[in-house]
C-alpha cells in the first residue's frame, strides 16, 4: 500500500508544488506505488535557493533486491549526512532560484544532469562562459566550476539534477576536486 504525506514543505517559490511516486513490487512481482508525497524543500544560502532530494542511490549499480535501495535511501537522508554528491551513488535534486539569484561559483566531483524545468537560468563557467538556459534545455556538467544565475526580476526559476559520483578527475596535472565556494552554506560530499 501506498503511503503519502501532507503537510508543511518548506518550499519558497511561487512554482507548482510537485509530486513523488516510488514504485515497487508487490509480492506477486506486479508493479505498485510504494510510495507518493510531496516535494520537502530545504532553504539555502538566505532563502535564496532551495533544494528537494527526490531520491537517492548508495551503490552503482543499485540493489533493488528486498528494496535494499530504498532503505539506504531513507537511512541516508534521516542521517543527515548527504551531501551534494552521493559518494559511490547517484542523487536526483530538485532546486529553485529566486529571482536576481546568482549561487557561488562550485564544483562537485561528480557527473551532473541539470534540466531547466522553469523560468530560464544562465550557465556561468570559470572560463568565462555564459549560456543562456531555457526550459527542457539540459547541461552535462562533468566535474566543472560553475554557476547558476536567475537573471529575471520576477520570475522563479527550477532545475532538477540527476548527480552521478565519478573516479576523481586530474586535468593538466591538477586533481579537479570539489569547491562549494564562498557562501559555506551548501553540504559538502567528501569525495
Amino acid at each position: 500500500m501506498a503511503t503519502s504525506t501532507s503537510g508543511s514543505s518548506g518550499q519558497l517559490s511561487n512554482l507548482p508544488q510537485l509530486h513523488r511516486f516510488i514504485t515497487g513490487h508487490n509480492q506477486s512481482g506486479e508493479a505498485v506505488v510504494q510510495a507518493d508525497n510531496d516535494f520537502q524543500w530545504k532553504p539555502y544560502d538566505n532563502n535564496n535557493m532551495a533544494f528537494s532530494v527526490v531520491y537517492t542511490t548508495s551503490s552503482m549499480p543499485a540493489d533493488l533486491n528486498n528494496d535494499q535501495d530504498h532503505k539506504e535511501h531513507q537511512d541516508l537522508l534521516s542521517s543527515g549526512n548527504l551531501g551534494l554528491v552521493n559518494p559511490n551513488g547517484t542523487v536526483i535534486r530538485c532546486v529553485d532560484f529566486k529571482p536576481g539569484y546568482s549561487c557561488a561559483m562550485h564544483r562537485t566531483q561528480s557527473l551532473d544532469y541539470g534540466i531547466v524545468l522553469e523560468g530560464e537560468i544562465e550557465m556561468l563557467l570559470d572560463s568565462g562562459e555564459k549560456h543562456q538556459m531555457k526550459r527542457g534545455d539540459v547541461a552535462v556538467q562533468r566535474a566543472t566550476q560553475h554557476q547558476w544565475r536567475n537573471k529575471s526580476d520576477t520570475e522563479w526559476a527550477r532545475m532538477m539534477f540527476v548527480l552521478q559520483d565519478v573516479k576523481p578527475l586530474t586535468v593538466g596535472g591538477k586533481e579537479m576536486k570539489e569547491d562549494l565556494g564562498a557562501t559555506g552554506d551548501l553540504p559538502s560530499s567528501g569525495n
